[in-house]
């Protein structure tokens, strides 16, 4: 059964980098059975109900400003596969999850960025899916774990966001990590590694600074969408965790 991932996909400039994490991703493929079509839950793509991207070639989206020109100029045209998508839909709705098929959206960088670094030649059908930040925990887990039978038909799943990301808290000019972004992130993998949904379901309430880590939550529901896919197996494992500008966690967890 293919495994799910939760990716952190940083500031978009990471597709420039150099680092222990971008190198972990750019082996990605090296490491892991290739996939007949990918998955991807992105935090910077907001519906109030599921959207399920079907565009025949999706469009790069450049949803930031203030980066480097080299960026404007990258693409990822990967195509998507119209009976994977159709099939989600009827999947979600077996399990009583509204969803549509969107035929017009492209690719946030939140999606391409990640794509770019793990399969780069962009050969593999995608299915970008939209998240709601107006669901419960249990609720974004229980959208993660309608897809789980997809695992077996060796289609990877990803859950694309950040675990600490809050951006008025960067320091531009830090090399090491915050004590409060560092705390919250040991917090959350012991939760992770013995699958304690109900604290997890409750991190806001029961995780340290857990307001300064996660101040909107768009961006830590892909973690919980992707922790879903892997409910029947229950089998968490932290691959990387580093951080940038003192706060901004580049995590990889990976779910059986």
């Amino acid at each position: 059964m293919m495994p799910s991932y939760f990716f952190a996909h940083g500031a978009p400039s990471i597709v420039l980098e150099d680092n222990e994490y971008t190198r972990l991703l750019k082996s990605f493929k090296d490491h892991t059975p290739r996939p007949k079509a990918i998955l991807l839950f992105s935090a910077h793509w907001e519906e109030p109900v599921q959207h399920i991207g079907a565009a025949e070639s999706y469009e790069t989206i450049y949803d930031f400003g203030g980066f480097q020109d080299e960026l404007y100029r990258m693409t990822y045209p990967a195509k998507s596969d119209r009976m994977l998508s159709e099939y989600v839909q009827s999947t979600f709705s077996k399990h009583g999850i509204p969803s549509v098929l969107n035929v017009k959206r492209g690719l946030d960088h939140g999606a391409w960025a990640i794509l770019k670094l793990l399969y780069p030649e962009a050969d593999i059908p995608v299915a970008a899916l939209s998240v709601n930040r107006t669901l419960s925990n249990e609720q974004q887990y229980n959208i993660g774990a309608a897809l789980s039978e997809l695992r077996e038909q060796d289609v990877l799943i990803i859950g694309s966001g950040g675990t600490v990301h809050n951006l008025r808290r960067l320091n531009w000019r830090s090399e090491g990590v915050d004590d409060w972004a560092e705390e919250f992130d040991d917090w959350l993998q012991s939760k992770l590694e013995a699958w304690d949904t109900e604290a997890l379901f409750q991190y806001r309430e029961l995780a340290p600074h857990a307001q300064e880590a996660v101040p909107t939550n768009e961006h830590f529901i892909p973690l919980l969408l992707a922790m879903g896919t892997g409910d029947a197996n229950r089998r968490a494992k932290l691959l990387h965790r580093s951080y940038q500008y003192g706060s901004l966690s580049l995590s990889c967890w990976q779910f059986h």
